[in-house]
């Protein structure tokens, strides 16, 4: 073991003692080369694993050595030959691969590496078929998810808008459509459930069939699969085709229900317009109608008017203005009536006053006689 150690410690000073005398520039160099080559022992060492991982237990068992297995050893006997620095006398070229053991792995690893790409492909190919499928029910949701937004729009949110007009939104009226919409639902869920029954049925019998088949012997071959893959994508490409035509359907379908709302909105409101017209109509025509009853009416008015104004010209053409004499004189006389009027109007009163006080004193004295009378009779008693 001393000795080992001595030779080992020797061995580790001659690298160093050559590493000592070379330069900056041969150190970078002798840096990258080192470090290409441990990347390419690691892609081999991984590769190698790789290789070592998916070999049975029973690859594994070493073979009957020889001297010419010397430069020819098994894979397995290369993974189990680890032994420490201290006891590693084994020449390298023990410790390496050859190059038909270099080739054999590489080709296996390549089979395996096609085996996995196209695993890897079909796995792909599954995922960009399920990726469509989803993509699909996304656009059919949405395009679904539209309709329902324009349908609860058209149905309730017209309500909702009119508000403002004094109308309001009946709650028996959203209950009423949300449970229609849930009927309608119902009924695509059990479509789809005996949809998705019947297609079990048929699986379980496609499946049936195979197991069969291969009961009797009738197995698939490598071409069959291959034609039957190429069949299938056909298949999956014309699938695809329909779902687009019927895709750009429904979108026509929905275009055209967009415009067929709007021209139902377009007939409603002039609908709306028309029936507008018809009252505005009516009242204009009851408003004429007045207007002519009004008319005549002014027209006998003004007839009326007419005829009096004739009269009044034609009184003022026959109006002769009397002479200055004469007028003074009927002046005099209307001043003089006026006089002999207010003297009059005082003889009255003064008789009016000797009338009230004769009156009184008839009164007097028809009382003083009753009461003569009344003491008689009272004597005489």
């Amino acid at each position: 073991d001393a000795e080992s150690v001595k030779t080992e410690s020797q061995a580790g000073e001659e690298p160093l003692q050559y590493l000592s005398e070379l330069s900056i520039e041969q150190l970078e160099i002798l840096t990258r080369d080192t470090r290409d080559a441990v990347s390419i022992l690691n892609a081999e060492t991984e590769m190698l694993e790789k290789f070592h991982n998916r070999l049975d237990p029973k690859d594994l068992v070493p073979p009957p050595t020889t001297d010419a297995g010397l430069s020819t050893l098994d894979f397995s006997q290369m993974r189990t030959r680890r032994r420490s620095k201290s006891r590693g006398q084994i020449p390298e070229r023990l410790l390496s691969l050859t190059v038909d053991q270099k080739c054999e792995l590489v080709q296996k690893e390549l089979e395996e590496s096609k085996e996995e790409s196209q695993r890897n492909e079909e796995m792909a190919e599954k995922d960009l078929q399920s990726l469509k499928a989803t993509v699909e029910e996304a656009e059919f949701r949405s395009t679904d998810i539209k309709k329902s937004k324009y349908e609860f729009e058209r149905d309730i949110g017209k309500a909702a808008i009119s508000i403002k007009k004094g109308a309001g939104v009946s709650p028996d009226k959203v209950i009423r459509y949300m449970e229609e919409k849930m009927r309608a639902k119902d009924s695509l869920v059990d479509k789809l459930r005996l949809k998705n029954a019947s297609l079990k049925v048929q699986k379980k019998k496609m499946r049936m069939q195979v197991k069969q088949k291969e009961e009797m012997g009738e197995v698939l071959h490598e071409v069959d699969f291959q034609q039957l893959k190429i069949e299938n994508a056909q298949f999956l490409e014309r699938i695809d085709e329909r779902n687009q035509d019927l895709l750009q359907l429904k979108l026509t379908a929905g275009d055209t229900l967009l415009v067929l709302n709007h021209f139902k909105k377009k007939l409603n409101t002039t609908m709306t317009e028309s029936t507008h017209l018809d009252k505005e109509i009516f009242m204009r025509k009851d408003m004429l109608q007045r207007i002519e009853l009004e008319a005549l009416l002014v027209e006998q008015d003004r007839e009326k008017a007419e005829r009096l104004n004739k009269k009044l010209r034609k009184q003022l053409h026959d109006y002769r203005v009397p002479e200055v004499f004469k007028y003074i004189q009927e002046k005099t006389d209307q001043e003089d009536l006026e006089k002999s009027i207010r003297v009059w109007e005082r003889k009255v009163e003064i008789a009016e006053l000797s009338l009230k006080t004769h009156r009184r004193t008839w009164e007097q004295l028809k009382a003083s006689s009753q009461i003569q009378l009344y003491g008689q009779q009272q004597g005489m008693l």
